[in-house]
């Protein structure tokens, strides 16, 4: 028995302690373990980008909301307009879903500002594009505020816009949601139509048609009119699907479906319902390995950058979606069951890499270090995903990028978890589900580089900074390894939890912290690998 533990100079501050000397920029996590303050901006943005409606390991969703709703508050006191480029930029196919953007919307009509208001009313179409996104804002918007004169005047601009064939979609499409119907909504907001198209939609709207018109009335109530003629001939569902341009939502209500009918509402069928849809078009018979005019249509719309991009489809749908189709229906709310199809896996394989922004190889040598620990193990949202299955995921776009890279897994170690670019997306999930156990420890990344004497450029952590188990920070790993091995090496910090905590010393220019599942997060890292940003 010694006491050389005791006499030896310590090379760091165990994570449990804030750093001597940088206490004034460190809060404790909810793990326990010291951290950076995010800010309040930083913050923002992941609330925006990965959402607060499901709870984590650390916290629950309510405890999370109401630190979201806290942000936000103190933000748009702060600068509304830059409040609003943030939802705006979230809500643009980048947050996982278009909740949190909407709920942001909400609280930013309730700043004290004129700013304020002005800026909610500026974003508002842009943000509230479809008649779900519409009720679901309406809902939230009763429960938190009411309807003042600021969102009257927001809801009777929606009803009011010029494409009424537009207008008309959306309302035949979602006819009610988040128990508002359109006649409620149109009853609230004391709508006026301006035209005659919008006189007629409106009264389809409050009182239906109990006489089918002999003829359409409009080109912008053509869809209406079908729908209408479909409920009274339901027989005639395939015409009516061809004439009308039916969508699932419209034409399987009241029309009689059999495969014929969804072959026809396959023809047209949105890049998103083309997604959510795989599964039950391939157990009705419509996708089969002999249909190739079918398969062919399938990559024409899932392997296009820009159909995706234009979509708004965002990669962990696209996963989510390779997921639950390859598992047959096992997994998923679906209660069908189908044989999955090798190619139309095989194209959301592709499809995975292609809604993510990735360039060229850079040249630069990549270590990546996805958080594995027993935290990681949470399920994102609704996507049948966990954190680490997702941090694996954008780990792997990145390296596929590069030809220089290593990925591996940290908790209290850091261990190979034997992924690499030739793994397809789901064998990389595969690799890194069930391996979550452990305390979190990123600095033990910096410790085996210094060990292994490995030379990377650039360093990135996929992780939920909840790090508390090391005998030194991660910040002070960093610098003994550029003291050592690298003074040059960049690390990236992507916080894949809405937690206002970093590993992210503010004082160090060659470390960013970037937030969420952002479709661009693979470029931006090229991009800050080579000196770009």
């Amino acid at each position: 028995m010694n006491y050389k533990f005791f006499t030896q100079k310590k090379t760091g501050t165990p994570q449990t302690q804030p750093i001597p000397g940088q206490e004034a920029q460190m809060i404790q996590g909810r793990s326990g373990g010291w951290m950076f303050d995010a800010g309040l901006w930083k913050m923002l943005q992941r609330c925006l980008l990965i959402g607060t409606a499901e709870s984590t390991y650390y916290a629950g969703k309510n405890e999370l909301t109401e630190d979201f709703v806290e942000v936000t508050r103190q933000a748009i006191a702060k600068d509304p307009q830059r409040v609003a480029q943030e939802i705006l930029y979230a809500s643009d196919g980048r947050a996982i879903n278009n909740s949190a953007p909407i709920l942001a919307l909400v609280l930013l009509s309730m700043g004290e500002s004129p700013e304020a208001k002005k800026a909610f009313g500026e974003i508002f179409p842009q943000v509230v594009r479809t008649g779900s996104h519409f009720y679901e804002w309406l809902n939230y918007t009763k429960s938190l505020r009411g309807f003042g004169k600021v969102v009257r005047e927001a809801g009777k601009n929606w009803f009011l816009r010029e494409d009424v064939k537009g207008l008309a979609y959306q309302l035949l499409k979602y006819q009610q949601r988040y128990d508002f119907s359109n006649r409620d909504a149109l009853r609230l907001f004391h709508v006026k139509p301006p035209t005659q198209d919008h006189q007629q939609l409106f009264e389809w709207v409050v009182k239906g048609w109990e006489v089918l018109p002999t003829e359409i009335p409009s080109g912008a109530l053509a869809q209406i009119w079908w729908y209408e003629w479909l409920k009274r001939n339901p027989d005639q569902t395939h015409e009516a699907i061809v004439q009308g341009h039916l969508t699932h939502e419209m034409a399987a209500p009241v029309g009689k479906m059999d495969k014929s009918a969804w072959q026809l509402l396959f023809n047209e069928m949105p890049i998103g319902a083309l997604l959510r849809n795989l599964g039950s078009l391939t157990e009705i018979g419509v996708l089969t390995s002999d249909e190739s005019v079918n398969l062919q249509r399938v990559e024409a719309v899932l392997n296009n950058k820009e159909h995706l991009r234009k979509g708004r489809i965002h990669p962990i749908d696209v996963l989510k979606a390779l997921k639950t189709y390859e598992s047959g229906g096992k997994l998923g709310r679906s209660k069908k069951t189908w044989n999955p199809v090798h190619k139309i896996v095989d194209i959301l394989e592709k499809a995975v890499e292609l809604s993510f922004d990735v360039v060229q190889p850079t040249g630069k040598v990549f270590m990546h270090a996805v958080d594995v620990s027993g935290s990681m193990g949470f399920p994102i949202a609704d996507m049948g995903l966990t954190c680490c299955e997702v941090a694996a995921t954008m780990a792997l776009v990145t390296a596929k990028a590069e030809k220089s890279y290593m990925i591996r897994g940290f908790s209290s170690q850091f261990y190979g978890l034997g992924i690499t670019a030739k793994d397809t997306f789901r064998s990389a999930v595969d690799k890194a589900s069930d391996k979550n156990f452990g305390g979190t420890d990123a600095s033990v990344a910096y410790e085996w580089m210094i060990r292994k004497k490995y030379k990377a450029d650039v360093i990135c952590f996929w992780t939920d900074n909840e790090s508390w188990a090391g005998d030194k920070h991660p910040s002070q790993a960093l610098a003994e390894y550029r003291n050592k091995v690298n003074p040059n090496i960049k690390a990236v910090y992507i916080t894949l939890a809405p937690y206002q905590i970093t590993l992210v010393d503010p004082n160090d220019p060659l470390s960013w912290d970037l937030g969420g599942f952002d479709p661009g997060t693979p470029r931006i890292i090229q991009m800050l690998a080579t000196g770009e940003l």
